[in-house]
């Protein structure tokens, strides 16, 4: 009797991809299972023949030679595989690779073997002053870290002695559990995963093989950088298990406040004091920047609140091409504790003043307009 034809079993087009491959089988062997299905004595035939069309089509180089022969591509001198369920008669499935999130564990990704487990990622928050953030800095850090146990050299076993190999698993670090037709992998519970059993422990680090201490990192801030961005350092985090590499630390930057600037991305803004005699009169008054100082020359009949732009005197961020600019912000200050000399020339200037205050007061004759208008409505 012929076998049925691969993709029509799995209810697939013959160009289907590998997830729609996967996503059909996972439909029919939940459809079809023997467990699922006491009454039916017809589900297991379909369930073996779900089982043997998907582990053809979703393996490149069967999926290609049956593509071009057919079933005769696996009889006797084939491609191999005439019995895709293994040995025994297609009792003892493994299913780690569609129904591993359904029963936990599955491979793992490494075959079935002990998985060693790479090193936790670390999290630093530090705080730099805008001037650091500006040009960059090297900064000197203390972290808690887990590093290898010297005593032991990561072992876990007491000096002078060493761990066995699990016998429960014979080193792999994996069971297998046999439920009806699956087979679930998952970790050994003697050892726990690690393949190994240690009789006695060292006392350092009590047979973990890692102890945890701070250590002293040198960090590089890159010049540009903003509020809350994280710089990653690869290899730099905790110890990885039995071999496997570091984790990563990350750095979250934070700038503290500023007693001249505050920053609007590579901007910078600063407010700056003038007497009223400079804002009427004009003159040059000296700001600062990042870089040292720089003159700007006020011009007569400035008003508070007046905006300066120096160009380029901001910061060069670290995804930015140029620099920023310095937007200072000019603000009238009215004098205080004044000589009676100094109260007698206002006196006499206001006098004088409200003599033609239309044309030296244009904007306080503007809002007073606006407030007329305004109870006239």
């Amino acid at each position: 009797m012929s076998k049925k034809d691969y993709y029509e079993t799995l209810g697939v087009n013959r160009d289907a991809s590998e997830e729609e491959l996967k996503k059909a089988y996972r439909k029919m062997a939940m459809k079809f299972h023997p467990d699922r299905n006491p009454d039916n004595p017809s589900a297991e035939a379909h369930f073996k023949e779900a089982k043997e069309a998907y582990e053809t089509l979703s393996d490149t180089q069967k999926r290609a030679a049956y593509d071009q022969h057919g079933h005769a591509a696996f009889e006797a001198g084939g491609m191999g595989g005439g019995n895709p369920f293994g040995q025994g008669g297609g009792q003892g499935f493994d299913f780690s690779d569609i129904f591993g999130d359904i029963f936990g564990g599955g491979r793992g990704g490494n075959g079935g073997r002990s998985s060693a487990q790479r090193g936790a990622d670390l999290s630093y928050t530090m705080q730099i002053t805008l001037e650091e953030a500006a040009r960059g800095a090297t900064k000197k850090i203390r972290i808690p870290i887990m590093e290898e146990c010297e005593p032991c050299h990561g072992s876990g076993a007491k000096a002078g002695t060493s761990a066995s190999t699990c016998t429960t698993c014979g080193g792999h670090g994996q069971v297998r559990m046999q439920q009806g037709f699956f087979s679930v992998q998952q970790a050994c519970p003697r050892c726990h995963g690690t393949g190994k059993m240690i009789a006695s422990p060292c006392k350092i680090c009590q047979g973990v093989g890692r102890v945890k201490t701070a250590q002293e990192q040198e960090i590089k801030i890159p010049a540009g950088i903003a509020e809350g961005m994280r710089i990653r350092h690869s290899g730099l985090g905790e110890l990885g298990s039995r071999g496997a590499p570091r984790g990563d630390l990350f750095i979250e930057v934070h700038i503290k406040p500023h007693a001249v600037f505050q920053r609007d991305g590579d901007d910078l803004h600063c407010e700056m004091p003038i007497s009223f005699s400079i804002a009427a009169l004009g003159g040059e008054i000296e700001i600062p920047t990042l870089d040292g100082k720089a003159s700007i020359k006020i011009p007569a009949e400035t008003q508070s609140g007046k905006q300066f732009r120096l160009r380029g005197k901001g910061i060069k961020g670290v995804r930015s091409s140029m620099h920023g600019d310095l937007h200072c912000h000019v603000i009238v200050e009215t004098p205080v504790s004044l000589t009676e000399k100094q109260k007698e020339l206002l006196r006499e200037f206001e006098s004088i003043n409200e003599k033609d205050s239309e044309r030296h007061n244009p904007r306080a004759k503007s809002w007073m307009n606006k407030v007329k208008d305004f109870f006239a409505e």
